[in-house]
């Protein structure tokens, strides 16, 4: 059975130096993902600026933008060639700032040549982003100290990683109190069987290490975060057939979540919130999540989590939240999460990843 490192020396060959953009990869994963709702201007302006020669080596499978970002704090996991971090970096302001953490010499060596030309791209006066080397099993040791995150974000990479709970737990320590893990990344229909593991290539393509989803859910609680919230989903497709046939029967989706930092044993009581219609880009309606759309000026009862989550995090600004006497019974707190399943919210978005990049070699 191969070590974590094996498996760490194996990626950083495979993304390093053996592919030289994502028009390499074999499945439908990166560089072309739907979104099951349009892009906010500032996101797509953001992402137009990025240097071309960033863009042409994003590996990533999603588009993990969450809204009101100004002024955060923000790290990038698997920061790669940097692409999702210079989009950051205009998307934070001068006042902000984004960390980038890769164990990819050769994609942090590539990502720095580009700092200055989006400083001077954006206008401004000092660079907002850094780009360190190392794992995102071990933040520490990268440099990133405790609670001092406002938002740690991950496009497509913890799929590569095989410590998965360690990146989630070092994902939780890094965040201020209400702070946010926003991220995509592929998911398994089932769990992955071992000789799928050990298959560098699958490995390499995310294939091997993606998550069951439904074990997402018990390692975000078992690290102290909570409930996983489903943004968006969307099923992809394997081209190279030789990877098909060793999947079997096993699907996989891209799918992007949000879990919060909340203080520990908060009071769960429901609450009646009212969305004051402030965030940029979303005058009108706020879609928190798959299953959270907030209007403005309309009030929404919502259960305990949720009200903590919009009372602790940065978004505790932009809701009247009136708590009620109501606690949540039994029945009502027994885990029902077919909500969070990214298939069943791909098959009723008819979400699928158009091959737009890739072959079908």
């Amino acid at each position: 059975m191969a070590t974590c490192d094996d498996v760490r020396e194996n990626v950083k060959k495979y993304y390093g130096s053996r592919l030289e953009s994502s028009a390499d990869l074999q499945t439908s994963a990166a560089s072309c993902s739907f979104s099951c709702r349009p892009m906010p201007t500032s996101v797509t302006e953001a992402l137009t600026l990025v240097h071309p020669e960033v863009t042409k080596r994003f590996y990533g499978c999603g588009l993990p933008f969450p809204a009101k970002l100004e002024g955060c704090t923000v790290l990038d996991l698997g920061s790669g060639s940097g692409r999702d971090c210079y989009a950051f970096s205009k998307l934070v302001g001068p006042s902000g700032h984004v960390t980038g953490v890769d164990m990819t010499e050769e994609l942090i060596a590539a990502s720095r040549q580009y700092i200055e030309y989006h400083q001077k791209k954006f206008g401004y006066e000092k660079p907002n982003v850094t780009f360190v080397q190392g794992y995102m099993e071990k933040l520490s040791e990268a440099g990133i100290q405790s609670d001092s995150v406002d938002v740690v974000l991950s496009n497509c990479v913890i799929c590569l990683c095989p410590d998965k709970r360690a990146v989630l737990q070092q994902a939780y320590n890094v965040l201020k109190e209400g702070g946010e893990l926003y991220f995509s990344d592929m998911y398994a229909s089932k769990v992955i069987p071992d000789h799928m593991k050990k298959d560098t290539v699958l490995w390499g393509e995310g294939m091997g290490g993606s998550l069951f989803w439904q074990d997402l859910i018990s390692l975000a609680h078992s690290v102290g975060f909570s409930t996983p919230h489903l943004v968006s989903a969307s099923h992809i497709v394997v081209h190279n057939c030789e990877l098909k046939a060793k999947a079997g029967d096993i699907n996989y989706t891209s799918g992007t979540y949000r879990l919060f930092k909340l203080p520990k044993s908060p009071a769960l009581s429901w609450a009646t919130v009212t969305y004051r219609g402030t965030v940029a880009d979303f005058p009108d309606q706020l879609d928190f999540d798959s299953s959270h759309c907030f209007k403005k000026d309309v009030a929404v009862e919502v259960n305990g989590e949720m009200a903590a989550i919009l009372q602790r995090s940065r978004f505790s600004s932009d809701f009247i939240i009136q708590t009620s006497d109501r606690t949540e019974s039994s029945s009502e707190s027994a885990p029902q999460y077919c909500h969070l399943n990214p298939f069943l919210l791909a098959d009723r978005l008819g979400a699928s990843v158009r091959q737009c990049s890739k072959t079908s070699k």
